[in-house]
């Protein structure tokens, strides 16, 4: 196979169990690209929008890193989990029943300028380790809260599932912020949640056009799907 030479940024959706070290693994072997890495890591547990960096394109990661995201994520309030997610092995579950009006209410708290603790199944290093392979583990290492901001936060959706609220939101965040520890932090004050997680984009990169990994054997690209700068 001959090698990929041309440079630029490739919107490609992450699928829920991998990590994003694999996809871009998976994407430069399937390439044959010289150089590869990515603009944003997500868990393993969430999908959505990966920025894949090809080639002279690992040169701007900052770029890409720096633009707002978005995500959409849904919070089944009256279960814990020790993980914030469906990953985890749950740890409480209560009967729990919200109005749209009572969720609305506590969002404004948590937009701006909020301090907020990484979780223990993120992608953080702490030590040189990442936290999921210290929590899959049974660890809990010390996180101390950082500074993030939160654009903007919207209910889409709210209603009862089973006894339970399923809250489904949006979010524009900047870098660095932690949705699961957001979902947590909201739902501390009405009761606990377990949050799924979708990243809707990643500054201009959005579903519109995204490749889906598994797309082809070859793994052929339009060429509206690879974005490149004359800067690279």
């Amino acid at each position: 196979m001959e090698p990929f030479e041309q440079s630029g940024f490739l919107n490609v959706f992450k699928p829920v169990g991998m990590t994003s070290h694999d996809v871009v693994a998976f994407v430069k072997r399937r390439l044959n690209a010289r150089k590869a890495g990515h603009g944003g890591t997500l868990d393993p547990a969430a999908c959505g929008v990966l920025v894949i960096l090809l080639n002279g394109g690992t040169k701007h990661s900052s770029r890409v890193m720096q633009g707002r995201k978005r995500y959409r994520f849904e919070m089944l309030l009256g279960l814990k989990t020790d993980t914030g997610d469906a990953q985890g092995k749950l740890i409480e579950s209560n009967p729990a029943e919200f109005q749209a009006s009572e969720i609305e209410a506590v969002l404004p708290r948590f937009t701006g300028e909020i301090m907020q603790t990484p979780p223990m199944a993120s992608a953080i290093k702490v030590h040189g380790r990442r936290l999921y392979k210290s929590a899959f583990n049974g660890e809990t290492v010390e996180r101390p809260p950082r500074q993030v901001t939160i654009h903007s936060l919207e209910l889409v959706d709210a209603h009862t599932r089973n006894g339970r609220t399923a809250a489904l939101l949006d979010t524009k965040c900047g870098s660095g912020t932690y949705v699961r520890s957001l979902a947590e932090d909201i739902a501390s004050i009405l009761l606990w949640p377990l949050a799924t997680l979708l990243r809707q984009g990643v500054g201009e990169y959005t579903p519109i056009e995204i490749v889906g990994l598994f797309q082809a054997d070859s793994f052929a690209l339009p060429p509206t799907k690879l974005y490149e700068d004359a800067a690279i």
